[in-house]
């Protein structure tokens, strides 16, 4: 259902996206530790979600839908608020680019083997990949000035929020190649194996 708990997490991460977008157009140092801290916030809610809806017996089609959607938006609307803000340098927004390439193609092979029945499993370095993926976003979110608010500006934060969000890359494309081999597999395979590979 709906308003089951871990539903409502996951839609909580949609809800927090408007918040992030405002917070980051502030231009100011308090609206970037809020940007942080929604962000933060909102990618905890994805470990837990999942957690509580297999503890609790409440994973659903509906959960199973809406999870990898919340996923991807709200790292969407942080990275392109961070490049249309200019937060990224230009080395930066080459890993951008490879993480948003990366989902849309993920989400097209996903959406056409789920016509098949077959599910892509979520590997161990893909897990790897969205830990550094999120810590990358909700550093480069906080950035240099918050930085400076916080009286750590010795930190060169959004230096070590690039070199996350490199490592990050890196792992998407060696998951993405993976996910894309699994899924080729899977569409050339004959009718009648695709049935028996699609079983849980």
């Amino acid at each position: 259902m709906l308003t089951d708990l871990p539903n409502l997490l996951t839609l909580s991460r949609i809800a927090a996206i408007p918040v992030l977008v405002a917070l980051v157009a502030l231009h100011t140092p308090m609206g970037d530790l809020g940007a942080c801290i929604v962000f933060g916030l909102a990618a905890i809610t994805d470990y837990f979600d999942g957690k509580i809806a297999r503890s609790r017996s409440q994973q659903s089609d509906l959960g199973r839908m809406l999870d990898p959607i919340a996923d991807k938006l709200l790292v969407g609307a942080a990275l392109m608020m961070l490049a249309g803000q200019s937060r990224l340098s230009d080395l930066g927004l080459y890993p951008a680019v490879v993480i948003m390439l990366r989902e849309i193609l993920v989400s097209g092979m996903r959406e056409y083997l789920a016509t098949l029945r077959i599910g892509l499993p979520v590997t161990r370095l893909a897990k790897w990949k969205t830990a550094f993926q999120m810590g990358a976003l909700g550093t480069l979110l906080a950035g240099d000035t918050a930085a400076a608010l916080l009286h750590i500006g010795f930190v060169p934060v959004s230096f070590i929020g690039e070199t996350m969000l490199w490592i990050a890359a890196i792992l998407t494309i060696i998951t993405g190649w993976d996910y894309l081999r699994a899924g080729f597999r899977h569409a050339s395979a004959p009718p009648a194996e695709r049935v028996i590979r699609g079983r849980p």
